[in-house]
This record gives structure tokens, sequence and C-alpha cells, in this order.
């Protein structure tokens, strides 16, 4: 097995931490789900379990990262980057197109999800630009 003598670059550090950050978002946003939901018994436990599959990938694609390792890095960015984000974001535009405003939208979440939802969003965004940057880039083509 090849040994990486390289430290991750910055860069890679830091969207390895966003990765965990966006984790410890959706952890918050469940925990709210769980305790404000009107969520049958049946769907509680499916829609926990999922998650937490999802959020124990996360963490440890976050954390293959961090060692350089690319298919880590392209399962990231394939599945949380980009379907993980859809998930996230198409109930909202669903409603906008409904013709909700994003006012309306934000006090139906309440102001603690809607901000977690925000800081989630924006530690996945910060995490996918971060990962293919010049010096991320060359870091994964070494290992």
């Amino acid at each position: 097995m090849k040994q990486l003598t390289a430290t991750a670059p910055p860069s890679v550090q830091a969207a390895s931490t966003l990765w965990l950050v966006a984790v410890g978002a959706g952890v918050f946003e469940t925990l709210l789900a769980v305790t404000g939901g009107n969520l049958s018994p049946g769907a509680l436990i499916t829609g926990v379990g999922i998650r937490l599959v999802v959020f124990a990938t996360a963490i440890f694609l976050a954390l293959r990262l961090r060692v350089g390792k690319n298919w880590a890095r392209v399962s990231l960015a394939v599945l949380l980057g980009c379907l993980g984000t859809l998930s996230l974001v198409i109930g909202p535009i669903k409603e906008l197109m409904a013709g909700e405003t994003v006012g309306q939208i934000v006090a139906t979440m309440g102001p603690w999800f809607a901000g977690s939802r925000a800081l989630h969003l924006t530690a996945v965004l910060g995490a996918m630009l971060l990962m293919f940057q010049p010096r991320a880039n060359e870091y994964f083509r070494r290992s």
C-alpha cells in the first residue's frame, strides 16, 4: 500500500473540516425534526436510519479525503455535493415555484432549522470549492 508522505494542503484540510461541519448541521437538523415533527414511528425510524448511514459515510469520506484518497473526493462531490445538495434545496425550490416567498419558507422552517440549513449548504459549497483548488488537485495526483 502506498504511503502518503505529504501533509494535506490547507484547502484539503479545510474542505475536510467543512464536510464535518455539514454533518454536524445535518445532525442538528435531524434532532430538530425529530423533536418538533409529527412523524409516525415508522417514518421516524426510517428517516433517522437513512440519515445515520449518510452521516457515517460522510465522516468516513471526509477523513479519507484528508489523507489524499481521490475516490473519496469524487464520492463526496457526486453523492453529497451534487445529490445531497439537491435533496437540501428541492423542497424550498418547489415552494418558491408554488408562489411562497423566501420569508414564508424560513418562517415555516423556523429560525433554528433555517439557520442550520444555511450553514449546512454553505459548508457543502465551500468544501466543494476547496476540494478542487489547484493545490488540492496536485495533492490528489501525488497520492
